[in-house]
């Protein structure tokens, strides 16, 4: 039954067995219950709600962990959702939810944040609500004020994002007024303290949201005695986010090079090269990253360059070249399946069934599930007893239900085989998987089971 479905059967059994049947689940449910409060109390009570729960907030005794997190999150997107329904005036609001992320530190002493859903919550839900109220205030120069002292308390790192977020309801001009501010901050802060950091990376972001890149170099250069390479990307990337093409191209230059950084840094050149107009650095930069890496992404990079009716030919050549290496590399098994190589892909496969490494699931699963999709069950065959055997050498007990998945995926498959090509068949591979790990008695009961 679909979603109109459902809301006519709803709206046939009237409004009275509706509402007992939403105040019985509020019984049982905080979400309901503050649900039904929101949409029936008047704007007065949905502040005064806000400010109980943030009251409750900062007196709260009590340590939440595991599960307990993300009902926690539920409960702090609640509270915000009260005084987004009790609040239109948008100075009222911009205090209110400024109050907010002054509460963080009661906020995150009082759970285990590892996951970063708390932090989440201030990242987006009260974002959104900074932005919303900040985008209605009239008195600029308070507002711009009050981020600064937000951003200058920010003791737990999260309250970067009300700066990140001030393009979002500023003016060009408040947010060179932010960026004076900030720097004037960073200047009466010890050099290459943690502080002038703090404050520095202020002004690289609002930088960055104004698309001026000279301020952004400076910000970066006060920040470091030696650029590092990755900060020659970045400030390579602000100019030519900037328009500046010809200065982004001048810093990518300057950066040695190294295979560390060799991947971003063609990247940006490309980009920077197409937008000079410099065809042959495009070309050139685009084989190389195509080359390095081989995936649809790069491809698609290269034909935008080389021209889509080389398409055929580029895949062909890749595909012999793939074929003819002697190292197997499960990202170019990868490749060759998603552009429609699947019989290469596994000749490939099984032409280095030897060095075929288990330990690397996340990479050997989607293609052992792609040659199964493509009925190349021999390739598909080989990928998971790989897995298999990596589980049982690790001889890690809560893994082993990987392997009896695996397993039993083999069963299934090899009636399916019909030439196991210099393969052993599947009752020999059982025969020697029992006599190296027979003992591993955890393994074969689940297998059993």
């Amino acid at each position: 039954m679909d979603r109109e479905q459902t809301r006519e059967r709803l709206r046939q059994l009237g409004a009275d067995r509706l509402v007992d049947a939403l105040l019985t689940l509020a019984d049982s449910s905080d979400v309901v219950r503050d649900t039904i409060q929101r949409m029936t109390a008047a704007k007065s009570e949905s502040i005064a709600r806000y400010h109980a729960k943030l009251t409750t907030l900062a007196t709260a005794n009590r340590f939440i962990t595991g599960q307990g997190v993300h009902a926690f999150c539920g409960e702090l997107e609640r509270m915000l959702l009260d005084l987004q329904a009790g609040v239109d005036d948008p100075d009222t609001g911009f205090d209110l939810i400024t109050a907010f992320f002054e509460a963080d530190k009661v906020i995150f002493e009082q759970c285990d944040d590892s996951s970063g859903s708390v932090g989440d919550v201030f990242r987006y839900a009260a974002a959104d609500l900074l932005v919303h109220y900040g985008a209605g205030c009239t008195d600029q120069s308070r507002i711009v004020a009050r981020l600064v002292q937000l951003y200058g308390e920010d003791e737990y790192g999260i309250r970067d994002v009300v700066i990140d977020a001030a393009h979002r309801f500023l003016p060009t001009s408040s947010l060179h007024a932010l960026t004076e501010q900030l720097w004037e901050r960073a200047q009466h802060t010890g050099r290459n303290s943690y502080a002038a950091r703090h404050w520095l990376l202020g002004v690289a972001s609002v930088a960055r949201q104004l698309r001026d890149a000279p301020l952004f170099e400076q910000a970066q250069r006060a920040m470091h005695d030696d650029l590092p390479a990755t900060v020659h990307l970045t400030i390579a990337e602000a100019y030519l986010d900037a328009g500046d093409a010809l200065t982004a191209r001048t810093w990518l230059e300057r950066i040695p090079e190294n295979p560390y950084h060799a991947v971003n840094r063609d990247a940006l050149l490309l980009k920077v090269s197409q937008q000079l107009g410099d065809t042959d650095t495009a070309r050139q930069v685009a084989w190389r990253m195509y080359e390095t890496y081989h995936s649809e992404e790069s491809l698609r990079a290269l034909l935008a360059v080389i021209g889509e009716a080389q398409r055929d030919q580029v895949i062909a050549q890749t595909a012999a070249t793939i074929l003819d290496g002697d190292q197997f590399s499960a990202s170019d098994a990868l490749f060759l399946t998603s552009v429609g190589r699947t019989a290469d892909a596994a000749t490939y496969i099984l032409a280095h069934t030897a060095q075929l490494n288990g330990d690397y699931y996340s990479t050997l699963l989607p293609l052992a599930e792609s040659m199964e999709k493509e009925e190349r069950w021999l390739a598909a065959t080989v990928i998971y007893r790989a897995l298999t055997d990596s589980i049982l050498k690790r001889a890690v007990s809560k893994y082993y239900h990987h392997g009896v998945r695996y397993l039993r995926k083999l069963d299934s498959l090899a009636p399916m085989v019909t030439e196991w090509q210099g393969q052993a068949d599947h009752a020999a591979y059982l025969q020697r998987l029992r006599q190296d790990h027979g003992r591993k008695t955890s393994f074969w009961s689940q297998y059993a089971g």
